[in-house]
């Protein structure tokens, strides 16, 4: 059967696990609720949820220097205790942001960071593109929330398809190794740093 987003967001609701692990969970159930729930915690997935309202002060500072030198991200990455922070995992989850906010320059860690009037700015320019494609008015608003999604997925970190695997979120990412490690982890701040640029 094919899993619809609606499915897709429900699950993601009721579990905190990825948009792309609620998806590979319902059609590994056959769109049964129960069923992909209970896939999601057998792989342990459902954990990232429980772990991310726990206070995570701890943690690195990691700075990131494109081959070249032109281009260079300084990056904070949180985790709950001193210990984490110092493992492997935790240093190479700080590399691949890193190398994706290089990558990708996101303007903002998560959506909840963007300012209102930036977001009602976007939504003026997609009314207009639509009215201006002769789109019936009933169905305007629909599209802009579609092409506001769109715009989510570009700019806010947490929702770029994960470059080193473009069916993964960051998102995801960062709930693998919050699974395999057991803290809360969180992508405090970024700043990148291009040669030549403006300071904004």
């Amino acid at each position: 059967m094919s899993v619809s987003a609606d499915m897709v967001k429900k699950l993601r609701e009721k579990t905190g696990a990825g948009m792309m692990d609620c998806k590979k969970a319902l059609e590994k159930s056959g769109g049964d609720m129960n069923k992909a729930t209970d896939y999601l915690r057998e792989q342990g997935l459902t954990q990232a949820a429980k772990k991310a309202s726990r206070i995570a002060r701890e943690g690195i500072i990691y700075s990131y220097i494109h081959p070249g030198d032109k281009l260079g991200v300084l990056l904070e990455l949180n985790c709950e205790t001193d210990f984490v922070a110092r493992t492997e995992d935790f240093k190479f989850l700080a590399k691949d942001m890193a190398m994706q906010i290089a990558a990708t320059n996101p303007l903002v860690v998560s959506r909840s960071d963007l300012r209102p009037e930036l977001l009602e700015k976007e939504k003026e320019i997609y009314r207009t593109q639509a009215k201006n494609e002769g789109k019936p008015e009933k169905i305007i608003e629909r599209i802009v929330e579609g092409k506001l999604e769109k715009y989510f997925q570009e700019v806010c970190l947490l929702e770029q398809p994960f470059v080193k695997d473009q069916d993964r979120t960051v998102k995801d990412r960062i709930n693998e190794t919050l699974a395999k490690l057991g803290e809360n982890i969180t992508v405090k701040r970024f700043v990148r740093f291009r040669l030549g640029d403006e300071v904004s």
